[in-house]
């Protein structure tokens, strides 16, 4: 059985699921978009070693922060240690705050593994890099597939710019790519953490501090001269998909002195409550999946 849990950032995942997975004998596979880089540790909220060698961790510190890594690659190697861990007769706990990573497993999606294409990509970056640019964008997408809206948030930048490039790589509309292969939903249940938005966004502010108090600036700091060391310089590591993770653009512009810590502070507070708001429309979409019902929050 596969037991599922899922909730906003600062909901208490990562919590539940240490204390679920040594009660059960339990191995985690993160469902975070955000653990797949090494040396992005504070600001991604990653499990700590010490977590790590108490309880086995898949899907964590795969790439390199200016390697490409898509959800088709993720699909296929979580389902993978799921089915490796469930193989050895061990429970296995997806847990993670991608919801469109989440849907993709359990639905079992199919996702088009077409490589990335710089020269496009990069031209649509820069469209996006206005308001105006991203409801092009968006209604260009819309126009070329109107259904992939259904699983793409339009304020997802990223993910509406490599729905373009596969259409334009393939000629083919994304939502048509999208085969299925269901996990049965009696295999698995779900527990979401829900808790009061308040009371979350108190929590996710109380976080962030900490996090900046334990080095997130410094960590970024040294993202940034790591990548500068392969050529990659401040401007062009800043548009890295890695460094779209909440927070990491304004704590890079704090280490480079182009923002003070009191204006970062201010957006990633405002970025985290919208970041909140978009996790919480993929949950809704992930409950009803499951055969069991979604549980309340257990803790901080």
């Amino acid at each position: 059985m596969l037991h599922v849990i899922i909730g906003p950032t600062a909901s208490g995942k990562s919590a539940l699921a240490m204390t679920r997975a040594l009660r059960e004998g339990a191995e985690i596979v993160s469902a975070d978009s955000r653990h797949i880089y090494r040396g992005m540790n504070i600001g991604a909220n990653k499990p700590g070693l010490k977590d790590r060698a108490q309880v086995p961790h898949h899907m964590i510190d795969l790439r390199d922060a200016h390697e490409p890594y898509g959800l088709a690659e993720y699909v296929q190697a979580a389902r993978a240690a799921i089915a490796e861990i469930e193989g050895r007769g061990q429970p296995a706990l997806l847990v993670g705050g991608t919801g469109q990573w989440v849907a993709a497993v359990l639905q079992g999606w199919q996702v088009p593994e077409v490589p990335p294409q710089p020269i496009l990509r990069t031209t649509l970056e820069d469209e996006a890099s206005t308001p105006a640019g991203v409801r092009a964008l968006e209604a260009r997408l819309r126009a070329a597939d109107p259904e992939a809206l259904t699983t793409i948030d339009p304020r997802n930048v990223r993910r509406v710019i490599r729905a373009l490039e596969v259409i334009a790589v393939t000629g083919q509309r994304w939502s048509a790519l999208q085969a299925r292969a269901p996990r049965d939903p009696a295999s698995y249940t779900v527990t979401v953490l829900r808790p009061e938005r308040e009371r979350l966004y108190a929590a996710a502010d109380a976080r962030l501090l900490k996090m900046i108090s334990e080095g997130w600036i410094e960590e970024t700091r040294a993202l940034l001269d790591a990548l500068a060391s392969r050529g990659i310089d401040h401007a062009a590591a800043l548009r890295l998909p890695a460094m779209s993770a909440l927070g990491y653009r304004q704590m890079a512009r704090v280490s480079i002195g182009a923002m003070t810590l009191d204006e970062a502070i201010v957006e990633v507070k405002h970025d985290t409550r919208r970041y909140i708001r978009m996790q919480e429309t993929w949950f809704r979409k992930i409950a009803p999946l499951s055969a069991a019902p979604a549980h309340p929050p257990h803790g901080g």
